[in-house]
């Protein structure tokens, strides 16, 4: 006796169509599993055989085959459970095979028959719409997260028992609905106005919000910088519901996502400490799961204490910072993870942290000052739109009752200046603010007049900057342009740009 189910694979962040094939035969007692299955996919055959005895029903005491195919694609988690047990119940006439032929089954037993929760249902229930299902059988703790998705019914259940009782037609189960994905994302307790003084800082941090830029903050210790640094997320423009899925994808992938949720709808902002591998930050293993490049998908990454991380280990950003994607290869497969974010760096100018301060005296020598700064690569740097000085805060600046502006007066603007860059890139899918033109989109919308573009090659000879800094200066010059509601970039817009290039941290 033969029966086949649909569940689906994790592939990378997306979902894979995949098909269970049980056959039950004559022989000897025994239970393989065959296409590319996993360790935890192997172990399935004990879960099963557990969870049908405890469920009441009778499991063939005869020789079992499960094909998971494509063969050709390694098979990875417990969400193949019940889908197996699905079909060797069906093998055994418990219902007849037609009964679950439009319907996408997921989920992992317990020995006892009760359904588990497993990581990336989101993925895998849009792509059981993409294969025009008329439903998909999910664990109850999933339900919230997959009915997200819109275009398919949701039916989770509790138990095998459940399950098979819905597909026997003998429970009447209605869809889940969820509208949690409508709700306003949670307002932040930390806001731009509890920062004193340090006012071009945040003007930076309102033009690189806009425009999506990267910067890099350089000061002493205690200047704010990791203060700012957090604040960043708060200026942001909201999630869209698409922006919203595609991070959602990526945490439920690691098990990531808060229970009471069913996406994420707050900016990211991941912090990795600076003994972290490249595997960590950018994503890799056995199989490859996403890191934490991708965990700040449309969100901010904010790496403090630049210096102190691992040469080879910020070389890797190279990619993510150009393309907005990571590309993980292995001898099986080569996955991609998607890691489009604001990358925010902190160093301080040299090992004390106190070279240029005013205030204290630095105790490094110029070797010292040299060796610590030649840790972040010239390719990366140029990679990094803004480079901005952080000054210590004096007393004064620190007490005086500041005009600070708060979090939600900033990001009207940023919202604003980002609305113009929906409108201007309407026609390009891939472009979703001005850090992410093309030299080819540069030309067309970031043309200068004659003073402007005198003023930006004087800049540029002045400063020794290479041509990736080049375009770096006209994108900010298009985002402050955008800040300002100029149709065209004015001279006062590029000179501004180039103030936030004119430190050169490998040449103090």
């Amino acid at each position: 006796m033969l029966a086949k189910v649909h569940t689906i694979a994790l592939n990378g962040v997306d979902g894979l169509a995949v098909e269970v094939e049980v056959d039950i035969a004559n022989g000897l007692p025994g239970f393989s599993t065959v296409g590319l299955a996993e360790g935890a996919v192997r172990e399935a055959k004990d879960r099963v055989k557990a969870a049908i005895k405890n469920s009441h029903y009778t499991f063939p005491n005869r020789k079992i085959t499960v094909n998971l195919a494509p063969a050709d694609v390694k098979k990875v988690g417990t969400g193949y459970d019940l889908p197996i047990a699905i079909a060797i119940l069906a093998c055994t006439n418990t219902f007849t095979t037609s009964s679950f032929e439009n319907y996408t089954i997921i989920g992992e037993l317990s020995l006892d028959g009760r359904l588990r929760p497993v990581h990336g249902m989101l993925p895998m229930v849009l792509a059981a719409r993409d294969q025009h299902k008329d439903g998909v059988i999910i664990p109850w703790e999933n339900r919230k997260e997959a009915a997200v998705v819109r275009g398919i019914d949701i039916f989770p259940v509790k138990s095998l028992d459940q399950a098979v009782e819905f597909l026997d037609k003998s429970l009447k189960l209605e869809p889940y609905r969820n509208q949690q994905h409508q709700d306003t994302p949670a307002e932040s307790t930390i806001d731009f106005f509890d920062v004193k003084g340090q006012d071009h800082v945040k003007r930076a941090m309102e033009v690189a919000a806009a425009g999506g830029h990267n910067i890099l903050l350089n000061g002493p210790p205690g200047s704010g910088k990791t203060m700012l640094a957090k604040r960043l997320a708060t200026i942001l423009p909201d999630l869209t519901l698409e922006e919203s899925l595609e991070t959602t994808r990526v945490y439920s992938i690691l098990g990531l996502l808060a229970k009471a949720s069913s996406v994420v709808r707050n900016r990211p902002f991941r912090s990795p400490h600076h003994t972290i591998s490249d595997a960590g930050l950018i994503g890799g293993g056995g199989i490859p799961k996403p890191g934490e490049v991708s965990l700040a998908h449309n969100g901010v990454l904010f790496l403090d204490e630049l210096p102190e991380f691992k040469k080879h280990v910020l070389e890797v950003l190279r990619q993510p910072l150009e393309d907005g994607v990571v590309t993980i290869s292995r001898a099986a497969t080569s996955l991609q993870f998607p890691s489009r974010f604001v990358l925010v760096a902190a160093m301080n100018p040299c090992p004390c942290g106190h070279f240029g301060d005013t205030l204290h005296q630095c105790t490094c020598n110029e070797i010292q000052v040299k060796r610590y700064r030649d840790k972040i690569s010239g390719p990366l740097l140029d990679r990094i739109d803004i480079h901005l000085e952080v000054p210590a805060v004096d007393f004064k600046e620190m007490t005086r009752g500041s005009a600070s502006e708060y979090s939600k007066d900033i990001k009207a603007r940023v919202v604003k200046a980002r609305a113009i860059q929906t409108k201007r890139y309407k026609a390009c899918k891939k472009i979703h603010a001005n850090s992410q033109m093309s030299s080819k989109d540069l030309k067309q919308y970031c043309s200068l007049d004659r003073p402007t573009l005198t003023i930006l090659e004087q800049g540029m000879e002045r400063l020794g900057l290479s041509a990736r800094a080049y375009n770096r200066i006209l994108k900010i010059g298009r985002t402050i342009a955008d800040l300002a509601g100029s149709v065209s970039i004015e001279t006062s817009h590029i000179a501004e740009a180039l103030q936030y290039r004119r430190i050169d941290i490998r040449n103090p």
